[in-house]
C-alpha cells in the first residue's frame, strides 16, 4: 500500500496551501511562547498574564465573525491577504519595541485579532477548491502541513526567546509574509465561481442561498447539532492540556512537567505519521461515521486515564487519543464543507468553530472546580461519560444526514 497515494492528483492549489501552511507554522514562534513572553520578558504577573491571554482569546471571536462576513462579501483570498499581511507587519513592528513596554502587549493583541479574521477565509477557500471525492485527502494534507511546521516552530522559537527576542517577532512575521506570497501568486479568488459546477454535480447542499447565516443554520439543524456535539468533544479534549499535567505532577512529582513535554512531542510525531494512513483507511467511510469512531477513541483514552499510573500506559493512552484527534480534526472540516452553501461558507466557518471552541475554553474552569470538590480520577470518569454520550449522538446524527 502506497503510504501517500491518497495525496496524488489533488488540485494544484492544495499543494500550494500545504507548503504555505508548513512555512507559516514553522515560523509560529510567538503564540506557543506567549505566556513566557508576557511574564519573563514584559514582566507581568501570572494573574496579569492570564488576563491578557483571556482578552486575546476573547477578541478572536468578533475577529472571526467579522472575517466570516467579509469572506462571503469580498472574497476568500482577499481577506486572507488583507488580514494576514497587516498581522505579520504588526508582529515585525514588535521587534523594535522595548521588551518591557506594555505597548508590546497591545500590539500582540492587535496582531492576534488580525490573524483571527483570516481563519474562516482559509476554511472557505479549501471548501471552494475541493469536491466531496477529494475533500478528505485535501483537508488531511493541509492538517499535516500545519503539524509538520509546528513540529519545528516552537523549537526554533525557544532558541530565539532565550537569545534574540526581537528576531522571534521578526521571524514570525517574515514566515507569514512568505506564505502569503505563495497564496497571492499561485491561488486565485474562488468566491462565487463554482455554483454552476456544484449544480451540475448534484450537490444541492453547496448551492448558494439567500438569507442570513442564522436562516441557513435553522434550515439545516444538522449543523447546529453537529456543533453542539463537537463542543463536547473539545470540552473533553481540553483536559489533555489541563488535567493530564496535574495527574502527571501528582504521580511523578517534579518530573511531571518534563514527562508531559515528552508526551506532547510524541503526540506531534504520531500526528505526522498516522495522518496519511488514517486518511487512506477511512477514505470511503462517511465523515460523520469517522468522527463517531474518533469520539469513541476519546472515550477509551480519556475515560481510562482514571486507572492509569504507569508511564508506558500514558503513551498507549495518548496513541489512542491521537487517532481520535486526527479522525475528528480532518473530518469535521469535511462535514462542514459538504453541508454549507457556497454563499455562506465564510460565516458558517466562523460560527461553528466559535461554538465548538467554547468547549475548549470553559473546560479548564469547569473541570478545575470539579477536581477541587472531587478528584482527578473522578474528572476522568466525568470526561469519559460526556464524550461517550457525544459519540453516541454523533452516531445517531447519521440518520438525519441527507
Amino acid at each position: 500500500m502506497d503510504y501517500f497515494s491518497n495525496y496524488r492528483n489533488l488540485p494544484r492549489e492544495i499543494y500550494i496551501l500545504f507548503i504555505s501552511r508548513i512555512i507559516d507554522a514553522a515560523g509560529s514562534f510567538v503564540q506557543p511562547l506567549l505566556t513566557l513572553i508576557l511574564t519573563e520578558k514584559i514582566g507581568l504577573s501570572a494573574a496579569e498574564s492570564g488576563l491578557y491571554i483571556t482578552i486575546l482569546g476573547s477578541l478572536s471571536t468578533p475577529g472571526m465573525i467579522i472575517g466570516g462576513k467579509l469572506t462571503d462579501l469580498i472574497g476568500r483570498k482577499k481577506i486572507i491577504l488583507l488580514s494576514q499581511i497587516p498581522g505579520a507587519l504588526v508582529l515585525m513592528l514588535c521587534a523594535s519595541i522595548k521588551s518591557s513596554s506594555m505597548l508590546l502587549v497591545y500590539l500582540l493583541i492587535l496582531s492576534s485579532i488580525l490573524y483571527s479574521i483570516s481563519s474562516p477565509a482559509y476554511d472557505a477557500l479549501l471548501a471552494d477548491i475541493t469536491v466531496p471525492k477529494n475533500r478528505q485527502a485535501s483537508y488531511s494534507l493541509s492538517y499535516m502541513g500545519w503539524n509538520l511546521g509546528y513540529a519545528i516552530g516552537p523549537i526554533l522559537g525557544g532558541l530565539l526567546f532565550k537569545n534574540a527576542l526581537p528576531f522571534l517577532f521578526f521571524g514570525d512575521g517574515v514566515a507569514t509574509l512568505i506564505s502569503m506570497i505563495l497564496v497571492a501568486t499561485f491561488i486565485g479568488e474562488t468566491k462565487g465561481k463554482k455554483d454552476q459546477e456544484i449544480n451540475s454535480e448534484k450537490r444541492p447542499l453547496e448551492i448558494s442561498q439567500e438569507g442570513s447565516v442564522f436562516h441557513i443554520l435553522f434550515q439545516r439543524p444538522i449543523l447546529i447539532f453537529f456543533a453542539l456535539i463537537l463542543f463536547c468533544y473539545d470540552f473533553v479534549y481540553a483536559q489533555w492540556g489541563f488535567a493530564l499535567p496535574l495527574q502527571l505532577a501528582d504521580l511523578f512529582g517534579k518530573n511531571g512537567a518534563a514527562l508531559y513535554g515528552t508526551l506532547a512531542s510524541f503526540n506531534g510525531i504520531l500526528v505526522i505519521i498516522l495522518t496519511p494512513l488514517l486518511t487512506k483507511v477511512t477514505k470511503k467511510i462517511p465523515a460523520i461515521t469517522v468522527m463517531s469512531i474518533g469520539g469513541f477513541c476519546y472515550v477509551l483514552s480519556f475515560g481510562s486515564l482514571a486507572f492509569v499510573h504507569i508511564l508506558f500506559l500514558f503513551y498507549l493512552d495518548l496513541f489512542i487519543m491521537t487517532i481520535g484527534e486526527i479522525l475528528i480534526s480532518i473530518n469535521s472540516s469535511v462535514f462542514i464543507a459538504d453541508h454549507t452553501p457556497l454563499s455562506h461558507r465564510g460565516r458558517i466557518s466562523a460560527i461553528i468553530p466559535i461554538v465548538t471552541g467554547a468547549g475548549y475554553v470553559v473546560s479548564p474552569l469547569v473541570i478545575g472546580n470539579f477536581i477541587s470538590y472531587a478528584s482527578i480520577k473522578d474528572a476522568w470518569f466525568l470526561a469519559g461519560a460526556i464524550v461517550f454520550i457525544a459519540a453516541c449522538f454523533m452516531s445517531l446524527l447519521k440518520r438525519i444526514d441527507n
